[in-house]
């Protein structure tokens, strides 16, 4: 897939990543403060509700009948980068992920919309919400109307309404004994946008970054269906590091990473040791730190790449041993840099151990 082209927008004295406090999925709120605000709250429960906030996982998930169910999400953010329309795009693909990582389609989505109506102009909004539009058309989902508010900071995302068989669903509490860890993008889109914001970032890297980010993961999570996963999250805010804590814990499991087999888009690591580190980037590898052991070869480049709060990333799958190879032969000939991270080492209590380059073997 080639980057969008931008298209021509309204004229704005400032960029719009000078509008961010944090670079896309890096605004979130952290993961720590975020369960601790979640653990005040009881679990909604009833018997419909197939998916629920226990586990964190990325949706919701609500049966109609023995054969489909709905799931529910919603996610918006701040620009990432300084084309609307391709800002709209990056921000509604990465709504629809969450649909993706249960082993769903989406259906339908409502925009959601923060806007300095003082600031940016009407054209500049209509160019995000076409992006928007257009990434909905790419995956077969459609956009329509929505919300807005006035904010001075603007803010961009979609609810989205998909559906999935009740046998089918992939969940973050479903990792299994010996499942590899199959990651279906490269890592690095925190650091990325982070030197855009900052105006550190090498053109290459911003186009490489901006492909990955525009890919939807209808693929994955077909790949994932077929192959019969049980668990999978999609890696965004959190980076890998925090929703593997998440997924590991909830499946009650232990898991081992192989650093150097994680992929990374160009220039994610340069711009990490450039120090191009989010806020977003440093919460979560101190949130994970009580449950990861760093063994040796592990460099502080491979932590912070792991911990790197991404965007619109790819799918972590748990996949049978002996599904593997079709799975990465289905992701491959789609032109994802999909790649085995990793295994589940039996059960636990979330442990992650991460190997370098001479453990790994």
């Amino acid at each position: 897939m080639s980057a969008p082209t931008p298209a021509p927008s309204a004229a704005t004295t400032r960029r719009l990543t000078e509008f961010s406090h944090g670079a896309g999925c890096g605004c979130k709120i952290g993961p720590d403060e975020l369960a601790d605000v979640l653990g005040r709250l009881a679990p909604p429960r009833h018997p419909d509700l197939l998916v629920g906030s226990d586990t964190g996982d990325d949706a919701a998930v609500w049966r109609l009948g023995p054969d489909r169910a709905l799931v529910l999400t919603t996610d918006f953010f701040t620009p990432l980068v300084d084309d609307p329309r391709t800002w709209g795009r990056i921000a509604a693909t990465n709504a629809a992920s969450d649909v993706y990582a249960m082993g769903g389609t989406p259906l339908i989505a409502l925009n959601l919309v923060a806007w300095p109506v003082d600031q940016l102009g009407p054209e500049i909004l209509a160019e995000v919400l076409q992006g928007g539009a257009d990434a909905a058309a790419d995956g077969g989902w459609l956009a329509v109307g929505g919300h807005s508010i006035d904010d001075p900071e603007p803010k961009y995302g979609q609810a989205v309404v998909g559906e999935v068989h009740p046998d089918q669903i992939m969940t973050n509490a479903g990792l299994r004994r010996d499942d590899v860890l199959v990651l279906t993008k490269a890592l690095g889109t925190g650091a990325i946008t982070t030197a855009v914001k900052f105006e550190k970032a090498e053109p290459e890297w911003v186009s490489s970054a901006i492909v990955s980010m525009c890919t939807l993961n209808k693929v994955a999570a077909l790949a994932g269906v077929a192959a019969g996963v049980t668990g999978a999250t999609d890696i965004t805010g959190f980076g890998l590091l925090g929703h593997l804590k998440k997924m590991a814990a909830a499946s009650g499991v232990d898991v081992a990473i192989d650093a150097a087999t994680v992929p990374a888009l160009p220039g994610a690591r340069e711009a990490l040791g450039r120090g191009m580190i989010s806020g977003g980037t440093r919460r979560n590898r101190t949130w994970a730190e009580d449950v990861v052991t760093i063994g040796e070869g592990v460099s502080e480049e491979d932590i912070w790449l792991l911990a790197d709060a991404q965007t619109s990333g790819g799918l972590l799958l748990g996949v049978a041993t002996d599904q593997v190879e079709q799975v990465l032969s289905t992701l491959k000939d789609a032109e994802l840099p999909a790649a085995a991270i990793g295994r589940v080492t039996g059960a636990g209590v979330g442990h992650i151990s991460i190997r370098g380059a001479s453990a790994a073997g």
